[in-house]
């Protein structure tokens, strides 16, 4: 079962659900599928800046305290860093001797039974239609070594409140926020494997092609067939 959940998490919790409340409607499904009795790890869709609160809002009311995987800088801000470890959010050092260290921390969280929240895409879709692009292998990653489900939990309307790389919140008149959690991902098929680059990006795209699947449902549209890949464009650059 989950640690209980701190003070400082309670204390923030407390000023920001009533804020966040004000300025959506929440069109939450899918509650039944977040696991009671096991750590695991939630995957969801990147389209704004808001969407780490409402993922959050939505976890936290079904009683999930999140443990976000955030970029290492967000730390070095002198009130923010210092927040986000009372709270015991995970810093991801990218690209450095230190990038691993991110995967033994949500390893610790997982194996003491609470959950870890991920945006595979680790920013932004770029997809100028803002669906799921391609995502980093690292919550598959997590998922195979320590053994937990993915829970895949898709959202839409986040971008309503705050534009994609907008820093204005448009907070009237109240946004519709559906936030939909589905089943486990099945990866049986890549569990009890040698864990490479290979089994990865397979197992990483199945998580994908769920949230995007899912997505499709939420905004009644076809997702393009392929998910728009950031390598692609810079090599074309």
């Amino acid at each position: 079962m989950a640690t209980g959940i701190s003070r400082c998490y309670r204390a923030v919790a407390c000023v920001l659900r009533p804020i966040v409340s004000a300025m959506t409607r929440k069109d939450w499904h899918g509650e039944a599928n977040l696991p009671r009795d096991t750590g695991y790890i939630a995957v969801s869709n990147h389209v704004s800046y808001a969407d780490p609160i409402t993922f959050a809002h939505f976890l936290y009311n079904n009683g999930h305290p999140p443990r976000f995987l955030a970029k290492s800088s967000l730390f070095d801000i002198p009130i923010a860093g210092k927040l986000l470890r009372n709270l015991d959010q995970i810093p991801v050092y990218r690209g450095t001797k230190r990038a691993r260290d991110a995967l033994d921390m949500g390893a610790v969280a997982l194996d003491r039974g609470d959950m870890i929240a991920v945006f595979p895409e680790g920013t932004l879709t770029k997809d100028p239609q803002m669906w799921p692009m391609v995502a980093r292998t690292g919550a598959a990653r997590m998922a195979l070594e320590q053994n937990v489900p993915v829970i895949p939990i898709a959202q839409w309307g986040a971008h309503e409140l705050l534009s994609p790389y907008s820093k204005v919140l448009k907070p009237f008149p109240r946004k519709k926020i559906t936030v939909i959690a589905g089943p486990p991902v099945d990866l049986d098929e890549f569990r009890g494997k040698p864990i490479d680059s290979v089994l990865l990006r397979a197992a990483t795209n199945k998580i994908m092609a769920t949230l995007t699947s899912m997505l499709e449902d939420i905004r009644g549209e076809s997702a393009p067939a392929e998910p728009f890949n950031m390598r692609d464009r810079k090599r074309d650059q």
